[in-house]
């Protein structure tokens, strides 16, 4: 358990179940001893959080206006508009898309500035281009961007019929 610890606090990334089973031992029930750790740390300031295929150490939620407070956090990720959420979702439930394609859902052209954005934190990168004329460039999510919304994967995203109906998105 303390092995699996040890690769977690190091790691910057999510660290997948191959990784940690090389350390443990493939006879290891690594689910178990995320398990257990996750337990041993229940009232910490930190937790295990399963995301992008893998396990990361995170701060928990409550502490985050404490860390800003304290570190010069301004200029980092989820510093973002609504505007920018917007098009991040977008991207996610229509991926892989291109600008035009973002134009078509929102009515207006979408900047290469706030694409170049969110491209530099690492949310979104380049998908295959595009079959038709002039092959376009198509836009993806990234595993920084199930990292940053703490989804496990795409599938963990809101269901679009409940986002309609709130509001939230539209058809």
């Amino acid at each position: 358990m303390r092995r699996i610890e040890a690769v977690l606090f190091a790691s910057a990334s999510p660290v997948p179940r191959e990784d940690l089973a090389r350390v443990v031992g493939q006879g290891a029930q690594v689910d178990l001893l995320v398990e257990d750790l996750a337990a041993d740390l229940d009232g910490r300031a930190f937790e295990i959080a399963q995301v992008a295929g893998g396990w990361i150490f995170r701060t928990r939620p409550a502490y985050a206006p404490a860390i800003r407070a304290a570190a010069d956090v301004g200029d980092q990720l989820m510093d973002l508009s609504e505007f920018d959420i917007a098009v991040l979702a977008a991207i996610a439930y229509h991926q892989p898309i291109t600008r035009d394609g973002l134009k078509d859902i929102f009515g207006k052209e979408i900047s290469r500035d706030l694409i170049g954005r969110l491209h530099a934190r690492g949310l979104i990168g380049t998908g295959p281009r595009s079959p038709r004329r002039g092959a376009p460039y198509t836009f993806v999510t990234t595993e920084q961007f199930l990292v940053a919304f703490g989804l496990e994967s795409l599938r963990d995203l809101p269901d679009r019929e409940q986002l309609e109906d709130a509001g939230a998105l539209s058809s």
